[in-house]
């Protein structure tokens, strides 16, 4: 497949009147008033939204608690990335479950965003077919489409006739021929994403079924002609959302809001994109460190990388040429080996402990060769790596002192540290130290009660973010 020039293909397109696309939408949200629930599959969805709630908990009080908040939106981190196919349909299941009940006693219509990956890994289909079958079979809801759209800007992640590229300097690469595609539990092939769904459903669903929104009716505001695409979709048939920037997202969301207005039921399965424009979060200066590093603090700071990506990698690199870090690697090719595996990991809690109490900022970093048990193994291979991510959690949770910042890197990693080393229940999103980089600050019950906590995806920044971040917070 030929790739494209940013600049040059960016350039080429019409230019659209934002104030105008703004009030539009602005019109469109003041009507909207279903619930916006978004289930997160690792803690990086949040990358665009602030003063937004997290939960991880997903029992039907904690639901029903986050029905009845004045929020419109909230999140419930699954974490299902991490989880095998079993798992997570038991989980969508009971997620699924505990919404039908809470909306219907308390008579509050709702959509559900299942957030994924902007380079298409992840349990897809099986998560909304999932959310699907379970909510027909318990309420009366039908759902006449499902809205994908895996668009992030500041991921660099774009959509251009129904093909996803990734940015990558000047040139936009097909998501199918990055490392994202050769992922060894979620790897697919097609870029095309009509394509895509047809090999992720194993042709259950056909190149027939999709559809889409182009870039020609989002920079045309043709609002009817997409609104009609909406409006029409039955049989929960696949929509494409092709865009290159918010305006784009915003456009297709008047209609969207209009065809659920009037009574169409859809799932969606997004990027963090649709999440902001649909719960209508305006944008917010990155956050500083005056913002998230306690001033009277002599403790170093704690960075945690568990994610293997080529980004990670290199960005790990730089951040190990920071003449004030100190560097603990992390032995975790010794997962084969209980005991060996076992002092591998207090040996590194030691040293942790030790450095950051001497004011010392710290990075604990996972062995950079990816597991690779052979063909068939993916399952084998995803339990071993929860294993690991466990015992990165236990850093966290065995910290003898409170470090004056934590930063966790990859999906899997910050999740596992904030649910579990952090012990958070709720959070509340504080905003981006950068862009597409979020930040949680704990809740009152959490380990460091009230604590800003930063989550940096694996996939996102150049090789200078992480190093910059450090620099900055130390």
């Amino acid at each position: 497949m030929t790739y494209l020039t940013a600049n040059t293909t960016l350039n080429a397109l019409p230019t659209v009147d934002e104030h105008k696309i703004d009030a539009l939408l602005n019109e469109a949200l003041a009507s909207f008033k279903h619930k916006i629930i978004v289930l997160d599959d690792d803690p990086t969805g949040i990358q665009t939204v602030h003063g937004v709630s997290v939960f991880t908990q997903f029992d039907e009080q904690t639901i029903e608690t986050a029905f009845r908040d004045e929020q419109q939106m909230f999140f419930l981190l699954t974490n299902s990335r991490a989880m095998t196919a079993t798992e997570t349909t038991i989980l969508h299941t009971n997620i699924a479950t505990a919404i039908v009940n809470v909306s219907e006693k308390l008579q509050q219509p709702y959509i559900i965003i299942s957030r994924g990956d902007s380079t298409l890994r992840g349990h897809y289909p099986l998560e909304t077919e999932t959310l699907r079958q379970t909510i027909e079979a318990k309420s009366s809801l039908h759902f006449d489409g499902e809205i994908i759209a895996p668009y992030f800007l500041e991921g660099g992640r774009l959509t251009i006739e129904d093909i996803h590229y990734v940015k990558q300097g000047d040139q936009l690469v097909p998501a199918g021929e990055t490392e994202f595609a050769n992922d060894r539990t979620f790897g697919y092939k097609s870029s095309h994403l009509f394509k895509y769904i047809n090999e992720k459903t194993n042709g259950a669903t056909s190149v027939s079924d999709c559809h889409s929104i182009s870039l020609n009716q989002t920079r045309a505001l043709a609002i009817d002609d997409i609104t009609a695409v909406f409006m029409d979709s039955t049989n929960f048939s696949k929509i494409i959302l092709n865009a290159v920037a918010n305006s784009d997202i915003k456009v297709a969301s008047i209609g969207i809001i209009t065809a659920l207005n009037a009574g169409k039921n859809f799932l969606f399965r997004t990027a963090a994109a649709v999440p902001k424009i649909l719960g209508g979060i305006s944008d917010k200066p990155l956050l500083q460190k005056r913002d998230l590093v306690d001033s009277h603090s002599k403790n170093g700071g704690l960075i945690v990388v568990g994610s293997h990506v080529k980004t990670s990698t290199e960005q790990l690199e730089a951040l190990l040429t920071y003449d004030k870090i100190i560097s603990i690697p992390f032995k975790s090719d010794l997962v084969f080996n209980d005991v060996a595996f076992h002092e591998e990991v207090q040996r590194v809690q030691l040293l942790i402990n030790t450095h950051l109490a001497a004011g010392e900022t710290v990075v604990v970093f996972t062995s950079r060769k990816r597991l690779d048990l052979g063909d068939n193994q993916a399952e084998n291979e995803l339990a071993l790596s929860v294993k690991i991510a466990k015992a990165v959690t236990s850093f966290v949770e065995n910290l003898t002192i409170q470090p004056k910042f934590i930063i966790g890197k990859g999906g899997i990693t910050s999740s596992e540290i904030g649910t579990k080393g952090l012990a958070v229940k709720r959070a509340l999103v504080a905003g981006q130290i950068a862009p597409g980089i979020p930040v949680w600050l704990t809740d009152k019950t959490a380990k460091f009660p009230l604590m800003p906590y930063v989550i940096f995806p694996g996939n996102v920044g150049n090789k200078e973010t992480l190093k910059e971040i450090v620099e900055r917070l130390d």
